[in-house]
C-alpha cells in the first residue's frame, strides 16, 4: 500500500507539471483514488483536510472582493507608482510589503490582501502581473516564519517548545528566528533586482483613483488585527482563524446590504470565491493525509536522522536541506508535526539543546514550499488568482523566481542559525 501511495503521489505531481491547466481535476482524481483504495481511511477524511485554511480563503476572498470593488487597491497602486522609479522597484516594494504583513498574519490571507493591489498596478501599467504576484507569494511564505504568529508551523513550534512571542526575537541570550528570516529577506532584494532587471519601464500615476467606499478597507484591516489578537489565545480551536475570516466576510456583506439595500454586491462577492483553488487544496490535503497515514513522511524523517548520525553539523544540514526538498511537494504542517518529536529525541542523544535543529527545521520546511507553485497554500492561491485573470502559471514560470529566491533566503538563514545556535 505504501509503494502504491508513493506512485500515485509522484504521478500526481508529474501530471501537475505536464497539464498545469487541469491541476484541480488531477488533485481531486488522485484524492478519490486515495479514498477508493483505502490509503486514507474514510473515518480520517475530515481530520486530513485543513478546514482552517479553506475557511480563511473563503472568508477573506469575500472581503477582498468588496475591497477591490471599492477601488482602494487602485489608490494604493497610485501611491506605490509615485514612490517607484520603474516596474522593477514596484515589484520589489510589493514583495517587501507582503512580507511585512505576512510576519503577523497567515500567508494565504496576505496573498489575498496584497495580490489585488499588484493586479491593479499591472493593469495601470498594461503589463503581465505574473512576476509581481509570484514575488508576493514567495515573500509571504518567507516572512511567515519571522514571528510566532506568522505561520502555522511557527505556532506549532512555539506550542511544542513552550516558546512565547519574544523568543522568536531573542532567546537564551541569542538572536532568534526573526533576524534569520529578515536577513534572508534583505538578501533577496538584490536577487529580485537581477530577476526583474529588464523591467525598467518608468512608472507614474497620472490620475488619482477615487475610493468609492472605505468600509471594505476597514473590514480588511479588522481581519488583520483580529487574526493577530487571536494568535495570542492559548489552546484555541484549530479553525479559529478560519471562523474569524468567514464571520468578518459575512459581516462585510451584511453592512454593504444595509447601506445599499440591494444584493448585487453580495452576489458578486459570492461569485468571486475561487472554488477551483479551494477544490484543488481540498484534493491535495486528502492526498497528503494519505501519504502521512501510510508512513511515507515518517520514513523520510527516519532517513534524515539516520544519515545525520552523531555529527551535529551534518544532522543540522540534512534537516535544513532535507526539509527544503520534502516541502517542495509535501504540506509542511504534517511534516513539521512529525519531525518535532524526532528532533527532540535526537538532540537528547547528542546531549545538546534542540533549538538549532528546531530553527533549522522551521527554515527549511517553511521556505521549501516556495520552490514550486503547489508547494504552499499561498502559492496555490496566488496562481489561482492569476488564472482567474487569464494567466496560467507553469512550473517553469514559478520556479524561475521561486528557486533563486528560496535558495538565497535559506542559505542566509542556514548560516545565521548555525553561527548563533550550534553548541
Amino acid at each position: 500500500m505504501k509503494v502504491f501511495a508513493l506512485v500515485l503521489f509522484v504521478a500526481m505531481y508529474v501530471l501537475f507539471i505536464a497539464f498545469s491547466k487541469w491541476r484541480t481535476y488531477i488533485a481531486l482524481g488522485t484524492a478519490a483514488l486515495f479514498l477508493i483504495f483505502g490509503i486514507l481511511p474514510l473515518p480520517d477524511l475530515a481530520a486530513a483536510i485543513n478546514w482552517n485554511v479553506l475557511l480563511m480563503i473563503s472568508g477573506t476572498m469575500i472581503v477582498v472582493d468588496y475591497f477591490i470593488e471599492s477601488k482602494m487597491p487602485n489608490r494604493i497602486a497610485d501611491f506605490l507608482l509615485d514612490k517607484s522609479k520603474n516596474v522593477m522597484w514596484v515589484t520589489i516594494y510589493m514583495s517587501l510589503f507582503a512580507g511585512a504583513i505576512s510576519a503577523f498574519i497567515d500567508n494565504v490571507a496576505t496573498v489575498l490582501m496584497v495580490a489585488p493591489v499588484a493586479l491593479a498596478v499591472c493593469k495601470k501599467l498594461k503589463i503581465s502581473p505574473v512576476p509581481m504576484v509570484i514575488a508576493i507569494a514567495v515573500s509571504s511564505n518567507l516572512q511567515g516564519a519571522a514571528t510566532l504568529v506568522g505561520d502555522t508551523t511557527s505556532i506549532m513550534l512555539g506550542a511544542y517548545a513552550h516558546m512565547d512571542f519574544t523568543n522568536f526575537f531573542w532567546m537564551n541570550g541569542r538572536p532568534g528566528m526573526f533576524f534569520a528570516v529578515e536577513l534572508g529577506a534583505i538578501a533577496t532584494v538584490p536577487i529580485m533586482m537581477i530577476l526583474f532587471r529588464d523591467m525598467k519601464d518608468p512608472v507614474e500615476a497620472n490620475e488619482k483613483t477615487e475610493v468609492t467606499d472605505h468600509m471594505p478597507t476597514v473590514m480588511l484591516c479588522l481581519v488583520v488585527v483580529t487574526l493577530i489578537c487571536a494568535s495570542f489565545i492559548k489552546n484555541k480551536p484549530d479553525i479559529t482563524n478560519g471562523l474569524i475570516c468567514v464571520c468578518l466576510g459575512l459581516i462585510t456583506m451584511l453592512l454593504d446590504f444595509v447601506k445599499h439595500h440591494e444584493g448585487k454586491n453580495m452576489l458578486h462577492a459570492l461569485k468571486g470565491i475561487d472554488f477551483e483553488t479551494l477544490l484543488m487544496l481540498l484534493g491535495i490535503f486528502i492526498v497528503i493525509g494519505g501519504v502521512t497515514e501510510v508512513g511515507i513522511i515518517d520514513d523520510f524523517s527516519d532517513i534524515i536522522v539516520k544519515v545525520g548520525g552523531s555529527s551535529q553539523f551534518l544532522l543540522y544540514t540534512i534537516i535544513v536541506w532535507g526539509s527544503v526538498a520534502i516541502s517542495m511537494f509535501v504540506d509542511n504542517i504534517p511534516y513539521v508535526a512529525t519531525m518535532l518529536p524526532v528532533i527532540t529525541v535526537v538532540s537528547s542523544h547528542l546531549g545538546v539543546e534542540p533549538y538549532l535543529f528546531y530553527f533549522g527545521l522551521l527554515t527549511g520546511a517553511t521556505l521549501g514550499g516556495n520552490l514550486t507553485p503547489i508547494g504552499a497554500s499561498a502559492n496555490i492561491t496566488a496562481t489561482g488568482m492569476l488564472k482567474k485573470e487569464g494567466y496560467t502559471v507553469s512550473f517553469g514560470d514559478f520556479m524561475r523566481i521561486g528557486v533563486p529566491f528560496t535558495l538565497t533566503a535559506v542559505v542566509v538563514g542556514y548560516v545565521f542559525i548555525w553561527i548563533f545556535w550550534h553548541a
